[in-house]
């Protein structure tokens, strides 16, 4: 059992790759640090020191990030950063706004920090106090002092429980509570009123020859909606697999319900993982959203930039624009050839066919079996060709996009 002392102290051996913070709230952090310093040349060397691993192992406890730094000499630095910890009154709050607030609630479970606890969590000005036993005490932040804030920026970037610990809680007691606040608020709220259909008494309805007609059905919801929080427990699934597959579920309820067509008919288990994966673009991915390409690259055997690749086609158009990725075809003379002149008048240059792929230097379009023109773009010098844009029965519509 994990008892509230282990749960408030956590040293983590290795940090994450990189330097600059990647989260809006791991640049909060660093800011708070440039903030009070006067010396943007300690701060770069402490960027340096960061970047060449300078920083051993961090230790988080309530109030403070202890970690030794190298520096000149062969005696490493104690160096901490220290920011104060909530009172039990100021958790209580804190604890039952974000309980009252589902997107609140799914962020912090997502180990995304909530905009709605921006002001209350992340370090105000002043509250970030640095310390080192390096000689150099004139004007803080010391370089060492600065190297453990990058490092601790990235620390943040992982996981926003660090800074949770910091202001006192640990992430198994923060998510008890939030648990037993959140199942709180359930029973408080009261059930939705029953819609108000039409009808007859039954008598009236039985002494007709012919029954009135049925009301007319329910307009479909706009969104398919969040699914409830799942607060990790030891003996039930994986919290963010339920999520993810509540969503999945949902999403394909509504589809169902305004077309009458499961989205998902008919599709290969490659073909699924594309679609899956397509709700979570790479750029700025979560723990639990690289946890999915990962997974999903290793049940379908690709690599999991395979997947990325195959999710940005399907963004761009579905299971055609899957197929314009993976099935090169030898499409009709007339249509494709027209394309090239085309795009020359239109000032885009000359492209180089090939099958069904017409070709200038980092820009590329794939004509599908669907006659729709897709746009794709590489670096210099590479074949490593990327989705971008829109579809379009018009190449330069597409290329354009």
């Amino acid at each position: 059992m994990i008892t509230a002392r282990d749960d408030r102290r956590r040293t983590f051996e290795t940090v994450p790759a990189g330097v600059e913070a990647v989260s809006w709230w791991g640049r909060a952090w660093v800011t708070a640090l440039e903030e009070v310093s006067r010396d943007p040349a300690r701060l770069a060397r402490g960027r340096t020191y960061a970047a060449e691993g300078h920083v051993d192992a961090v230790t988080v406890t309530p109030g403070r990030i202890v970690a030794y730094v190298r520096g000149s000499r062969a005696r490493p630095y104690r160096t901490e950063l220290s920011l104060p910890a909530f009172s039990d009154t100021g958790w209580s709050e804190l604890l039952e706004a974000v309980a009252a607030d589902p997107a609140a609630l799914a962020a912090l479970l997502e180990r995304e920090v909530p905009q709605s606890l921006a002001d209350g969590v992340l370090p105000a000005e002043g509250e970030l106090v640095p310390r080192c036993s390096c000689p150099d005490v004139a004007r803080p932040p010391c370089k060492h002092a600065a190297a453990l804030c990058y490092r601790a920026a990235r620390l943040l970037d992982e996981d926003p429980f660090v800074l949770l610990l910091l202001r006192g809680r640990g992430e198994r007691e923060l998510l008890d509570e939030l648990t037993r606040r959140n199942a709180a608020h359930a029973a408080r709220e009261r059930p939705a009123a029953a819609p108000d259909f039409p009808g007859v008494p039954a008598r009236a309805a039985l002494s007709r020859t012919a029954l009135p007609l049925l009301p007319a059905p329910l307009a479909a919801p706009a969104t398919a909606g969040l699914p409830p929080a799942y607060p990790a427990d030891p003996a039930a699934p994986d919290p963010l697999a339920l999520d993810q597959l509540a969503s999945d579920a949902a999403a394909r309820a509504l589809a169902l319900l305004r077309t009458g067509q499961d989205p998902t008919a008919g599709l290969g288990l490659w073909q699924d993982a594309a679609r899956l994966v397509s709700a979570h673009p790479t750029a700025g991915l979560t723990g639990p959203a690289r946890a999915l390409y990962r997974d999903l690259a290793r049940a379908t055997g690709r690599t999991t930039t395979d997947v990325a690749r195959a999710a940005a086609a399907w963004r761009q158009g579905g299971r055609p624009a899957l197929a314009a990725l993976e099935e090169p075809w030898d499409p009709p003379a007339g249509p494709f050839d027209r394309a090239r002149p085309v795009l020359l008048a239109a000032g885009e240059g000359s492209f180089r066919p090939d099958r069904n792929r017409l070709t200038a230097r980092t820009r590329q379009l794939r004509l599908g079996r669907d006659a729709l023109w897709y746009g794709y773009e590489s670096r210099p010098d590479e074949e490593d060709w990327w989705p971008t844009g829109r579809p379009s029965p018009d190449p330069v519509t597409a290329l354009r996009r």
